[in-house]
């Protein structure tokens, strides 16, 4: 069992010294296929998660934390959510539209972070395709109690040991891609 961790930790470091320009490129550097390949891994990293961290802000600047049930992002990376119409994260989106969600990889010990600007919709055609029927008993009047949170990504964070998607060795900061998605 010691010489096979030993030898994934020999693989591992030098597979973290030999890296290429993706590996330690930040947005301006990363080709149009780069992008897309981040693109990619975070997407398919978000669909296989089950739960998220989502982060708001409160009306002092104070973060705050809680577990969701996202649906997977779409083909832009816009993150739909459900969540009572009367809950602190509505009032909080209210206030200051920008969040953060978390996407841990239990898997491999990497994530995909999130910074955007999130939504209140109120749609009834969007409520009833964002719907998951185990939520059921967290509404006893779905119509009014139900509402929807769109999160449109600003910046995708990778971190993804799997896919050789690691900080810079020097600063640490992780490969990323600044999005300007249109509402």
């Amino acid at each position: 069992m010691m010489k096979s961790s030993k030898r994934y930790f020999v693989v591992f470091s030098f597979i973290f010294l030999a890296t290429g320009a993706l590996l330690r490129a930040q947005d301006s550097d990363l080709t149009a296929a780069e992008k897309d390949t981040l693109l990619s891994v975070a997407h398919h990293m978000m669909a296989k998660a089950r739960y998220c961290a989502f982060v708001t802000l409160d009306s002092t600047g104070r973060p705050n934390a809680r577990t969701m049930d996202p649906f997977p992002p779409d083909d832009k990376m816009v993150v739909w959510l459900g969540t009572n119409r009367n809950s602190r994260k509505v009032r909080e989106i209210r206030n200051d539209p920008r969040v953060t969600l978390y996407y841990p990889d239990p898997d491999f010990g990497g994530y995909v972070s999130i910074a955007g600007r999130a939504e209140v919709i109120n749609d009834a055609e969007k409520k009833e395709h964002y719907w998951k029927k185990e939520w059921a008993s967290f509404y006893e009047d779905r119509e009014l109690g139900y509402i929807l949170i769109k999160v449109t990504p600003l910046q995708v964070d990778v971190l993804s040991y799997k896919n050789n998607l690691i900080g810079d060795r020097k600063t640490w900061r992780i490969p990323h891609i600044q999005l300007h998605v249109k509402k």
